[in-house]
């Protein structure tokens, strides 16, 4: 959009081309079998994410590379190996790079880097079997120009991993932290019951028996003791990315109005800030503690009072 902005001011086109334009970044539709939602990222500050699930490997990785040429990157999520095999030749064609995380993946165009924004995502897992699921969750910060943090393999079981990592990611500066976890799911609501931030609890489909598939991890977070928590679906580590995304970015806009706000009041503040070195009046003067003060600051002339005759009345001696 700034492009195209700055094209028109340049007068490097029509008024009538920039209009076309800006019509097309907001939907495009790809061989008549997919329309790009390509505006949500100006809309909504998260970009769209193509569902590498019920694609051929081909399409998928079509869709991937329009999204990059057209907005800087393209995302993708829940591939297997033959979807990341398409993805790598089609992008080393057209000389884009691909970040990877686990299952799913970032393709960017060349010169292309997200704004940088002043928010931080931690992220921690119950264990090493959560990661693909919370790489999603990282992916969708990176692409928002968030920074973020994953620690992983902290789950109950070994209650004092945890307490290492959760202090560490509390000093690194996070906004908010995502907690992925199956079997039982206990660690978002433990996290959420010991720190001030925002916490989002991510439940896993790893696990067996019953409940096994994220059932009992998505129950015991929606049951859990610990006000505040938020949950999303199983295995939703875009849902869950999207909505630690738009906190931390919230966050740092917050920071950055408050820098503003503050430079501006120190460039308007008045250069003559020497303390008062007059010496106190007999008004501003205060008698020493646990003394009253025995005289007015103003004489009152004393009155006599009359008597109901009018005449004076005589003082006794």
């Amino acid at each position: 959009m700034r492009d195209v902005l700055r094209r028109l001011v340049a007068g490097e086109m029509s008024e009538e081309d920039a209009l076309a334009e800006l019509r097309r970044m907001q939907l495009d539709e790809l061989g008549g079998r997919a329309r790009l939602d390509l505006g949500r990222y100006l809309r909504r500050g998260i970009p769209e994410v193509v569902l590498a699930s019920g694609k051929s490997p081909q399409d998928a990785a079509r869709l991937v590379l329009a999204m990059a040429e057209r907005q800087g990157q393209g995302l993708i999520s829940r591939m297997t190996e033959a979807h990341g095999s398409a993805l790598r030749d089609a992008a080393q064609r057209a000389g884009m790079r691909v970040t990877a995380y686990h299952a799913a993946a970032r393709v960017l165009r060349e010169g292309f880097s997200p704004e940088r924004l002043d928010g931080k995502v931690g992220i921690l897992t119950a264990g090493t079997s959560d990661l693909p699921v919370a790489d999603e969750a990282r992916m969708i910060a990176e692409a928002c120009g968030l920074d973020a943090r994953i620690e992983a393999d902290l789950g109950v079981a070994g209650l004092h991993r945890f307490v290492g990592p959760l202090a560490a990611v509390l000093e690194w500066g996070a906004d908010v932290v995502v907690v992925a976890a199956g079997m039982d799911g206990v660690l978002p609501g433990l996290v959420a019951g010991l720190i001030d931030v925002p916490v989002i609890g991510l439940p896993v489909s790893t696990g067996y028996g019953r409940g096994g598939a994220g059932e009992a991890a998505l129950t015991t977070m929606l049951q859990s003791c610990s006000t505040g928590l938020t949950v999303v679906n199983i295995d939703n580590g875009v849902g869950a990315g999207a909505a630690a995304a738009l906190i931390a970015a919230r966050a740092a806009q917050g920071r950055r109005r408050g820098r503003s706000t503050a430079r501006t009041a120190s460039a308007m503040a008045p250069a003559n800030n020497k303390p008062k070195t007059m010496a106190a009046t007999e008004r501003d003067a205060s008698a020493p503690p646990g003394t009253a003060k025995t005289s007015a600051s103003t004489p009152v002339r004393s009155r006599t009072p009359a008597s109901s005759h009018g005449k004076p009345r005589r003082r006794r001696p």
